[in-house]
């Protein structure tokens, strides 16, 4: 199988302006992504991005850039246009991607190894890392609140299972990637427990959110 491992770091970012160059335990954000994906062994890194200095310091860590249009990396682009447009340029083919955003600086040491083990080992076509939900959600109707998924007064350990996208990593194969889409119809959601799944960077209390983990977890695996 023949894998890439691909990170879109467009450089527009309103909530939190040039979040991918913050620097997090020492180097940029979009580092840790970068030393993530070398640390597991990937031998084919490249970084899509519009902005230069994301593309300088993606250089400078030995990986390769491909210059994303303006068009898709408008703060509505979805990241499967970047992913289809990095695939399209690239000179070589690959059959898998691996999908590292850098948004998600920490990662379980482990993760991708045993994703990659699970997604090779069933022959599936994409997989997503994913966390239970442990919160009683509900709509506002009408100035009324209707809970969504729980009774009131019910305990929050009798819910039934829910999940949420954490973001952490994804793996697609390019056949996917290539009708438009991330999640393929053989599909497998990879769940993860720890710590790391509260972590997002979107905003500055998400930052500093990731800098309390990092400290308080520094030797979970």
């Amino acid at each position: 199988m023949k894998i890439i491992a691909i990170i879109p770091a467009r450089g527009g970012s309103k909530r939190l302006p040039n979040k991918n160059l913050k620097i997090f335990n020492a180097v940029p954000l979009v580092v840790h992504s970068i030393n993530y994906a070398k640390e597991n062994g990937i031998q084919k890194i490249i970084v899509t991005t519009d902005d230069f200095k994301t593309k300088e310091i993606a250089l400078k860590n030995g990986v390769e850039v491909i210059d994303r249009p303006e068009e898709l990396a408008t703060d509505i682009s979805p990241t499967i246009d970047a992913l289809k447009h990095a695939l399209e340029t690239l000179d070589e083919t690959f059959d898998t991607v691996i999908l590292l955003q850098p948004t998600n600086p920490l990662r379980p040491k482990n993760l991708l190894k045993e994703a990659l083990h699970k997604f090779e080992e069933d022959n599936y076509d994409s997989l997503m890392t994913v966390s239970r939900n442990r919160q009683k959600f509900g709509k506002i109707k009408n100035h009324k609140f209707e809970p969504f998924n729980y009774k009131i007064g019910q305990r929050s350990q009798d819910l039934e299972p829910l999940y949420f996208e954490n973001g952490l990593l994804y793996i697609i194969k390019s056949s996917v990637i290539k009708t438009g889409k991330i999640i393929g119809e053989h599909h497998f959601p990879f769940i993860v427990e720890h710590p790391f799944t509260r972590v997002d960077i979107d905003t500055k209390d998400d930052f500093e959110y990731a800098e309390y983990l990092l400290t308080k977890y520094k030797n979970i695996e």
